[in-house]
């Protein structure tokens, strides 16, 4: 190479450096890997641990031992104090449901904030970033002194998930093997289930013995070495995402940006396939988060469970390790494709919704244990093949706002709502068998919905190298119609 090349190549990486979040750019994250310590399996380990500390928080929040119980008082006056946060801060139902739904204010905000960063800086550096506020809040929600504080630091919490939510599901994708795409982003969702599962007992052993505060300041320990490698390893980079160099030297972002995002969002909002596949998750999370949050006082008061935390736990973990994993096995050896994905997410939705529906229809505890675990190993085989339609029906460069739009709608349209409106409906009708009946069929909605992309014309457009979405060339119009899957 002559030396004016080599002038120009020094001049180029120096340009890469100027801002400390954009480090050199590659076009695809599996040649970053080369001179990285990152190797796949290590990838998937490491997103997998942080999906899991990050998960253990929604299922600490909902915990008896940290969420507590309010104070009651009979009919002759005489009165219990109550526990936890609920009775340190003497939360009704509502304000509680609200608490539990706190952070999706943080992660509404800054998720597609985030994914649009993703276009001007590393992505990885910005997982770190979120990762730091993310630590930070957890610690606030220990040191809390009423209900406000906590709700705001509940916020924040959102706020330090988004960038991770965003951004990882995409580097898995890619890093996998090709044949095992499914199974991996089954494995890593697995952690979604398992984390909340884990929280409840986590929740519960530290609340009942160290008090509330405690469990948070353990969860901001266990993310710190995760947050300190984010920053000091060398960093990663999406296929698909190129570094606007322009933008980010430039000060005044504000108009650029917003109207890339809003072309970003226009395209989404333009893939018939991802838009069905996001209404039928919002559907089952809005029963899934209300699960989560209230499964266990529901327990509690059905059937008498007198550690409602640690079952529930136990069925969560059972039920989301087994079902996400054989999803995620399922639709691989079924053949990864967008048909695939949408028969399975239907029929397990379906059958899922008729064994919870059936169990709390029991009397039985035992009964119900049995009937509730099928049908939660049928609900989460969902998860690894809902991401995959997510990630694999948009063009490369939007993964990251694709995976941040589904979120953020399943929370601000499913589990958001969901706690709070479950928490009135249930002190209207002093009832969980049937608040949880009510509840449970909504699932049945979600199949349905999932069963229409079946039917829908689908492209894979993974090794779709476009990167302006918004303006496809007349060659890759054609080049998609050829591709359309011709399953019905």
């Amino acid at each position: 190479m002559g030396a004016a090349e080599e002038g120009s190549d020094k001049r180029v990486k120096n340009e890469e450096y100027a801002n400390p979040f954009d480090d050199p750019v590659e076009n695809d994250s599996t040649d970053s890997l080369e001179s990285s310590w990152f190797t796949p399996k290590r990838l998937l380990v490491l997103f997998c641990v942080i999906n899991l500390v990050t998960y253990l928080d929604r299922g600490v929040i909902a915990s008896t031992g940290v969420n507590g119980v309010p104070e009651t008082c009979n009919s002759n006056g005489e009165c219990t104090h109550g526990t936890g946060i609920q009775g340190e801060f003497k939360l009704n139902n509502f304000k509680d449901g609200i608490l539990s739904s706190a952070f999706m204010v943080g992660l509404l905000l800054a998720s597609p904030i985030f994914a649009s960063m993703a276009k001007s800086f590393n992505p990885f550096r910005l997982i770190a970033v979120g990762l730091s506020v993310w630590t930070l809040s957890a610690i606030g929600c220990g040191i809390s002194i009423g209900f406000w504080t906590i709700t705001v630091c509940r916020m924040l919490v959102g706020v330090g998930e988004a960038s991770f939510i965003s951004l990882a599901a995409p580097f898995i994708d890619e890093n996998a093997p090709v044949t095992q795409r499914s199974a991996w982003l089954g494995i890593f969702y697995m952690c979604i289930p398992t984390g909340v599962a884990l929280g409840y007992v986590y929740g519960g052993l530290v609340g009942g013995a160290y008090g509330w505060r405690y469990a948070f300041f353990g969860e901001a320990i266990l993310m710190l070495p995760f947050v300190i490698m984010g920053f000091f390893m060398s960093p990663l980079q999406l296929k698909g995402i190129s570094h606007d160099k322009d933008a980010t030297s430039n000060k005044s972002l504000g108009s650029s940006h917003f109207s890339r995002f809003c072309e970003d969002v226009k395209s989404l909002l333009n893939e018939k396939i991802y838009v069905v596949n996001v209404l039928g998750y919002i559907s089952y999370n809005f029963v899934i988060g209300a699960y989560s949050y209230w499964g266990p006082k529901a327990g509690y008061s059905i059937y008498h469970m007198t550690d409602a935390d640690l079952l529930f736990g136990g069925i969560t973990i059972v039920g989301g390790i087994v079902g996400t994993l054989t999803g995620g096995f399922v639709l691989d050896y079924m053949n990864s494709t967008i048909p695939n994905a949408f028969k399975l997410l239907s029929v397990a939705t379906f059958f899922g919704a008729v064994f919870c529906f059936a169990a709390f229809c029991f009397k039985d505890m035992y009964m119900f244990i049995v009937f509730f675990l099928i049908g939660e190993i049928l609900v989460f085989a969902t998860q690894g093949p809902v991401n995959f339609v997510s990630i694999h029906s948009v063009d490369p460069s939007l993964k990251p706002l694709a995976m941040a739009m589904s979120t953020v709608s399943i929370h601000v349209f499913g589990d958001v709502p969901s706690s709070p409106l479950v928490g009135v409906m249930q002190d209207k009708l002093k009832n969980w068998r049937k608040s949880t009946l009510i509840l449970t069929s909504v699932l049945f909605l979600a199949a349905g919905i999932w069963s229409i992309g079946v039917f829908l014309p689908s492209v894979d457009r993974y090794n779709d190298d476009n990167e302006n979405p918004t303006a496809p060339s007349n060659e890759n119009k054609a080049a998609k119609k050829t591709a359309v899957s011709p399953e019905p």
